[in-house]
């Protein structure tokens, strides 16, 4: 393992990994930040009725900016290939989250934003660690990855819940509003997911793919303790 560890953090690995770091904590800065908007909040304060089109527009300006949400799936289809399979693991996280999402909001269920996003972080750190065969190595055994994206996607629902009761919205048109949240969020998810595969398949294509898939998942790893600390000091601090 030592030898392994060694090769992958070659000259050339470390220089692509200490990039990737400083990508991830500038998005972890911008992430700490990036529930509701004071735009965006006060014309939900200031609306009321059914607006499915602003609604579906938050959820998916939510998806798209929510880095820590991309991360993970970034680290679900590192190593995806087939279609059917990203199908079935994006499945059972939109599952998860659209439960914790509606559930949390129609039923007030009032959890410490800070804590819950200091989960989504432990999240990303879990699935880099499970990409780079830690479980394995440690535990001689391999917890089951499908399970894991449902729990994780039940967490990153009440984050969203979290955001959304931020709105202080009227409960007129509540359910309607909710759903068009999430039509929003899984609409950001899938353009968001294109973009990553898309990205990737030239990447698997270019050759340094497996060569650099340790660090790229060491630096994920990086990321989501980055994550963890930032929403861990405001729970403290506040």
């Amino acid at each position: 393992m030592i030898d392994f560890f060694k090769r992958s953090l070659s000259k050339d690995n470390l220089l692509i990994l200490m990039g990737l770091t400083a990508i991830i904590f500038a998005f972890a800065i911008e992430a700490s930040a990036h529930g509701v908007t004071a735009g965006d909040k006060g014309y939900i304060q200031e609306s009321s009725g059914v607006m499915l089109l602003p609604f579906i527009y938050l959820g998916a300006k939510h998806m798209v900016t929510g880095y820590d949400h991309l991360l993970f799936l970034f680290g679900v289809i590192f190593f995806l290939y087939r279609l059917k399979d990203i199908s079935v693991y994006v499945t059972l996280f939109a599952v998860g989250h659209s439960v914790t999402l509606l559930s949390g909001v129609l039923m007030n269920i009032s959890v410490s934003a800070y804590l819950i996003d200091a989960i989504i972080g432990f999240s990303i750190v879990y699935k880099a660690l499970d990409n780079m065969g830690a479980y394995q190595r440690w535990f001689g055994f391999q917890p089951s990855t499908k399970i894991a994206t449902l729990i994780f996607g039940l967490f990153h629902g009440f984050g969203l819940a979290t955001k959304i009761l931020d709105y202080k919205i009227s409960p007129d048109g509540l359910i309607q509003n909710l759903i068009a949240f999430n039509m929003g969020v899984e609409l950001g998810q899938i353009i968001a997911l294109s973009t990553i595969l898309i990205l990737m398949g030239f990447w698997r294509r270019s050759g340094g793919f497996m060569r650099h898939a340790y660090s790229a998942n060491v630096a994920l790893m990086a990321g989501g303790f980055i994550f963890v600390g930032y929403q861990m000091t405001g729970f403290f601090v506040s």
